[in-house]
This record gives C-alpha cells, structure tokens and sequence, in this order.
C-alpha cells in the first residue's frame, strides 16, 4: 500500500489526535503552481530558498508526493497543551435562528495565543531549532501569528522579531505586549529598520502598513542576519500543511458520530485556517467520497478570490520574495485599515487558489459591519466572544442556515472559529460606537495594482 492511499485513521492517537499531517496536493488531479524565482522567473528549489527558510520547512513546501508527513514527537507533546481542540455543535444558534440545519464548529482559541496560529508556530520554530539557528523573523497583521510565534520561540529558546502591521500595531496595544510578554520585540511596519521599510514609507508617507509591506521587512531581516531565517504564518503551503491537524481532528469527530458535512465555511485572508480545516474533506470531494460545498469568505476590503486576478504576483510589497500565482489583488495594493487585520493579505495560497479556479471552492465578500453584528450575534447566544476574522465565517453560516429555514433544508453546516476576540475590544468598542465604515475598493484601485504584476512567459 503507496503512502498515498493510507486512510487517515491510521495516524490518529487514542486521544483521536493526529500523528501525521495531511498534505491535500498529493490528491490533487491539478497541483499548484510552483514557486518562481523572482528575477528569473525559473521554478524555485531547495538550494534557491534555504537563504530565506528553514531546511525542512522548504521540503514541506515543495512535497506534492506524500500525503501524510509524520508529526515529530516534540510538536505533538506540545499540542497536547491544547489539542485535541474542541468541535461543538451551536445548539443555541440554531434555535435562536429557528432553522432545520445542524451547525457544527472548530474551535481553534482554546490556548494562550488565542487562535490556530500556534498549530504552525510550533511546527516551525521546533525545525529553526533543530536547524541550530539562533532566532526567526515574521510579520503579523492582527497579531494573532506573531503571538503564536512568540510563544512558540519562548518554548524553544528562539529569538523572535516581529514586524506588525503598523495600523493593527497602533488598534491592538494589548496583543503586541502579550508578544513582548514572550520575548519577542515588535516593530511597527513599515519601519525604518529595513531598506524596503525606509523605501515605502518614502513612496506612502501615511500608509497604515500592510501584510506585504510587513513580508519585505521580515524576509529582508532575516536574509541579512547570521542564524536567522524566516518563517510566516499563512499564505504557503507548509503552513496548511501543518493547519491541516484542524481538518483531521475534524473529520476523526465526524466520522465517530456518522457526520457528514454539506456546507463547510472558513474565513480566508491567506488561507491557512481555511486550508488546514477543509483540506481532508477536499481530499475526499476529490476522491468522489463527499458530495460538500465549501465557502471561503473574505472581507470585501480585500477580495484576493472575489475581484482578484488569477496569476503570477510577488508574496510581498518590496518584490523581494518567489512568485506565486494565486488569485491577487496585486501585491502594491494596500487595502484600507480594517479591523479584521488578519485577513488584509493581497494574495491567497496557492492551492487554494487552484481548488478555486478549479471550481471545487466557493467564496463570498462580506462588509465589516455585518461581520460585527454576526459576531455580537453569536457572542450573546453561544457565549464565546470571536475573533473579527472567525466573524466572516459565522456571518456566512448564518446565512446558509437562514436559507435551510426558507427551504426546510437539513443540512448540516461546519465553519472554522479560528479564535477568540478578546484583544480586539477596540474593534468592538468603534462598532458599538457607531463609527466602523465599510470600505469597498474602487475597480481603479484594483486595476492600478494588477497593472503591475510581473510579466511572466508562458
């Protein structure tokens, strides 16, 4: 029997927790684009990118052959903390919505950092570690990553810099110390630490940053610094790899109580949460076994899958980085400061993105302010306070259940709560206030960005 075809069951822990990661592009009849280097637009190997990642991480990046990549044993000791994460059915929301649909959710903030990112961060800061290196570099939009990284690092002995999204460094005050609480120090971006930080903040004087602008300063620090590497948490496809323990907890809970999901919904900035959770049950749609729709969601601030264009871009603002083609907005495009901070990358993952094009995938565009509401929403009916970015999907969910209420249909509905929102109460605070905007690009916008993607030869 091939590595390929091992059924899931067999890397799972009495505790029902996986052993082995699931890496969805060995099933995939349509694999990804690869990486390109970004000067000379030739497929990116292991040699090109070791300067920037870690060894391993960079095997996990090119692997489309294995399905299942074992789980070391240090970073399973370490989910125990808090995995298996809990699956629970919102038996409140759907009686307050009075619909014939079962909702189902992940739950991914029962840790200290608050949210799904520490499921990556662990990952790689042990492969830095056995690496012998002394320290990472990352970015982190809402600082949702850079907590996990921090903590992560705290565990192995790491040094950890941070480059933060300069507006959600200024709107959560409370998360960048929880960070520093860690170890790690925080640098606001752009920054006039970096070449590439001094050069955007001398092109936008009075840019609020972005996650592209924070990349170019993080891969730069770490491309010029003795021991360092860079590490990132969304967008590549190590890091829904590692995610993809989400999906398998999942699917092991599912299958236990004979569950099968028809609608499963995930917030999408670079698709980690939404890759990691969906990514087994993609596997299955594939293989025929699942008849299932899946929806991503994004804000309609920056709809990389919605209104983007589907080709080769930069992963960062300073064009330093390997191409990858994913569906983008195009990678000069800094949206608006929103308060989903997580979800203002320009692009999407790359395997996503294919599942997209392929027409295996949906998505959805929702406004800031209807987020909100669905989040108050469901904090006063299910009790847990989420995320701005796990509120895109709960938004979604709602809807479909209101559509099972009009139609009698009893699906059964599953969405990603990627983590809590205790540390965006100033979020909160400008929606009950009144003074939250939406705000949607213009089609001039879009179009000045995507005037300036890499010309790539067919």
């Amino acid at each position: 029997m091939s590595n390929k075809t091992i059924p899931y069951k067999i890397y799972l822990e009495e505790s029902e927790m996986p052993r082995a990661w699931y890496n969805l592009r060995a099933d995939m009849v349509n694999k990804p684009a690869p990486l390109l280097d970004p000067v000379t637009h030739k497929p990116m190997t292991q040699e090109d990118l070791s300067g920037v990642f870690c060894d391993e991480l960079i095997r996990q990046e090119l692997d489309e052959t294995n399905a299942y990549i074992e789980i070391p044993q240090e970073i399973r000791d370490f989910y125990r903390m808090y995995r298996p994460a809990p699956l629970v059915r919102a038996y409140c929301l759907e009686k307050k919505l009075q619909t014939p649909a079962k909702i189902y959710y992940k739950f991914e903030g029962n840790n200290t950092s608050g949210s799904h990112k520490l499921n990556s961060a662990i990952a790689q800061a042990y492969y830095a570690k056995k690496q012998g290196l002394k320290g990472v570099t990352t970015e982190t939009g809402a600082g949702q990553w850079g907590t996990a990284l921090a903590m992560a690092c705290s565990y192995f002995d790491l040094d950890c810099k941070v480059f933060m999204v300069k507006c959600s460094y200024e709107q959560k005050p409370h998360r960048r110390e929880v960070m520093r609480t860690y170890g790690a120090s925080v640098t606001p971006s752009p920054s006039a630490e970096t070449e590439v930080g001094r050069k955007i903040r001398a092109e936008f004087p009075d840019t609020n940053g972005s996650l592209g602008c924070a990349i170019s300063e993080a891969v730069e620090m770490a491309s010029k610094t003795d021991g360092y590497r860079y590490v990132l948490g969304s967008v590549l496809n190590q890091v829904m790899l590692h995610q993809s323990i989400i999906g398998l907890e999942t699917m092991a809970a599912m299958d236990k109580y004979d569950i099968k999901p028809d609608v499963i919904i995930g917030c999408a900035g670079g698709g980690s949460n939404l890759g990691g959770l969906i990514a087994p049950f993609m596997g299955r749609k594939i293989k025929g076994e699942l008849d299932c729709k899946f929806i991503a969601v994004e804000p309609v601030s920056c709809p990389s899958f919605t209104r983007g264009t589907y080709a080769y871009d930069y992963c960062d603002t300073g064009m330093i980085c390997p191409l990858s083609k994913m569906y983008t907005m195009g990678s000069s495009f800094i949206p608006a400061a929103t308060h989903a901070g997580g979800l203002r990358y320009h692009g999407m993952n790359s395997t996503l993105s294919q599942l997209y094009d392929d027409k295996l995938m949906e998505a959805v565009a929702v406004k800031q302010t209807e987020v909100f509401a669905a989040a108050e929403y469901f904090a006063r009916i299910e009790g847990t306070l989420p995320a701005p970015e796990s509120s895109h999907a709960i938004k979604v969910a709602i809807d479909e259940a209101l559509k099972c209420k009009e139609t009698g249909e009893e699906k059964t509905i599953l969405f990603g709560l990627t983590g809590t929102g205790y540390f965006d109460m100033m979020s909160y605070e400008k929606f009950h206030n009144g003074v939250m905007q939406d705000y949607i690009p213009t089609d001039e916008e879009l179009s000045a960005a995507i005037a300036k993607l890499p010309k790539i030869e067919k």
